[in-house]
């Protein structure tokens, strides 16, 4: 039987530890072989950082931290806290008695998945010479516990496992649709949404974010669960990425980076996918600045005086490079598509460009009004790249309809400034249709967001016709009351015959509606097909 320490070394721990009035601490792997002494004050011990000891991806840690405990007390707090923040194998305080002899034995482990939501159970104590325990037996026992109440850690995955973790001072209301809609991010990138962490504070903690307690709980949830990811609901700095990382051994991304590998994977033209990767490296580079310097290497030949380039060094050089290169690329095609623009001018074509909240439908409207074939699917930016088509309205005067990249609440800067020049071209329409997902619990405040992002555009002035999509998720009664209250046109994008009133909107706002266009077709009435155009894109 393998103990949790040899009588021998506990009862020379405690006498020495006796002595000098501090603890004592000894990390023990599963062989039994001690990995770390360490010697403490009379009240803590600082444990080392530790290396992953498990081959698992998220099991316990293959180590048990024995120290002793001045005057016979209990395990306290931070120990607890340590047991789970560094997935220990167990927590043992050997007690020192008034004379410096072996007390009590005082044990605790982390709890498999339990109604109570326990992440930790200790043992009763019991004096040092009555405790019997199997120490290998029962780690097994406990991980295989944990395996089978977490089938996802041993399971093989298609998709990797998140935790989603939401972080506010604000309204519950508000953080529930900040999870909502983060949740659709997540999933769109094929990854599944495991657990959610919720947490409201008026004051984030400047280093975790999260509470130290809190965190201790979400590296429960983790290793209980699964997951892979971290996934915060909010933008992280440098240093708070880093050291959630390495608290809990674990990759953490945060809103901002959540969303760049969204565009990375949906950017298809030569722009999109400059702007995307313009906009990576600006996010990377600050990161780059504060990584380890670990990787320097020495300068080699006669008269080197010391280091040379870092590894670091020649990251950040790359990076600024790479980024003067693409700033130059972008500038580039912005002339194309100025030079593009003055040829539309010329034409004497109106432009229409669709604005609006992200997966509010607006690809969709672009199709059916176009008979066009644009991607349009049911996931958060799904369009990246502008696209251009013919739209014939029905008095037979035509129009240049242009779908843009949906908006977001808290759109990342870097995003921001890198897609500038293509929102730039919303300056260009002589007309916005802003399409509002009419469904949407937070319809107000989507509305409110694209707003304030065109404002920032400085397109207030620009006229623009409100459409309420999907409709057709909602009673006629609603409907009317939404489109009385945003003075907007009610459709449902998939329905064809319910897009007139658009029509009749663009016409009336562009000054046509009462004016002779000269067209008949053949019986004296005017030309109404709705969505006559072109099916290739206008250049």
């Amino acid at each position: 039987m393998e103990r949790v320490i040899s009588p021998e070394l506990a009862r020379a721990a405690a006498e020495l530890s006796y002595e000098m009035r501090r603890q004592i601490g000894f990390l023990i792997n599963r062989r039994g072989m001690i990995e770390s002494v360490m010697v403490g004050t009379d009240r803590q011990l600082v444990i080392p950082l530790l290396a992953r000891s498990r081959s698992g991806p998220r099991l316990l840690r293959g180590v048990r931290f024995v120290h002793t405990h001045l005057k016979d007390q209990p395990l306290t707090k931070d120990d607890l806290t340590d047991l789970a923040l560094l997935r220990l194998d167990l927590m043992v305080a050997i007690g020192v008695g008034a004379s410096g002899d072996l007390a009590q034995i005082f044990v605790a482990h982390l709890a498999p998945e339990n109604s109570e939501g326990k992440t930790c159970r200790e043992l009763e104590p019991i004096a040092f010479h009555d405790f019997h325990m199997d120490c290998q037996d029962f780690v097994q026992s406990l991980e295989s516990e944990i395996v089978k109440d977490a089938p996802a850690l041993t399971a093989t995955k298609d998709r990797p496992g998140a935790l989603l973790i939401s972080v506010i001072g604000r309204s519950r209301g508000e953080q529930e649709e900040r999870i909502q809609e983060t949740r659709e991010l997540i999933t769109s990138q094929g990854i599944d949404v495991l657990d959610v962490v919720e947490q409201r504070l008026v004051k984030v903690n400047p280093k975790y974010v999260l509470g130290i307690g809190k965190l201790t709980e979400v590296i429960i949830q983790a290793l209980q669960s699964g997951a892979e990811l971290l996934i915060f609901d909010r933008d992280l700095s440098p240093t708070q990425v880093r050291s959630i990382s390495e608290m809990t051994e674990m990759k953490v991304l945060d809103r901002t980076q959540l969303i760049l590998d969204i565009f990375a994977k949906r950017a298809h033209s030569q722009a999109g996918k400059i702007q995307v990767e313009l906009a990576q490296l600006k996010y990377l580079l600050p990161r780059l600045s504060q990584s380890s310097t670990a990787f320097s290497r020495l300068g080699g030949g006669i008269g080197a005086r010391g280091p040379g380039e870092t590894k670091l060094e020649i990251d950040l050089r790359r990076a600024r490079e790479r980024i003067s290169h693409l700033e130059r690329e972008l500038k580039s095609l912005t002339k194309h598509r100025v030079q593009q623009r003055t040829m539309r001018t010329r034409n004497q074509v109106p432009v229409v460009s669709i604005v609006g909240y992200t997966n509010a439908g607006k690809s969709t409207l672009l199709n059916t009004l176009t008979d066009s074939h644009v991607s349009a699917k049911d996931r958060p930016f799904e369009t990246l790249d502008t696209v251009s088509r013919r739209l014939r309205l029905s008095i037979g005067r035509e129009v240049i309809l242009t779908d843009t990249v949906g908006f977001i609440r808290d759109l990342p800067q870097g995003l921001f400034k890198a897609f500038r020049s293509t929102l730039d071209e919303l300056h260009d329409a002589d007309l916005l249709l802003h399409v509002i997902d009419a469904s949407a619990s937070d319809c107000d405040q989507q509305i409110q967001v694209v707003e304030k992002i065109l404002a920032e555009l400085e397109l207030e002035k620009v006229p623009r016709v409100f459409v309420l999509n999907k409709c057709d998720r909602l009673p006629p009664e609603e409907v009317e009351s939404l489109c009385r209250r945003y003075q907007a046109v009610g459709v449902s994008a998939l329905d064809k015959e319910t897009l007139h009133p658009v029509d009749s909107a663009i016409a009336d706002r562009l000054g046509w509606l009462g004016e002779d266009t000269g067209l008949d077709n053949g019986d004296g009435d005017m030309d109404s097909t709705l969505g006559i155009s072109s099916q290739s894109p206008v250049f």
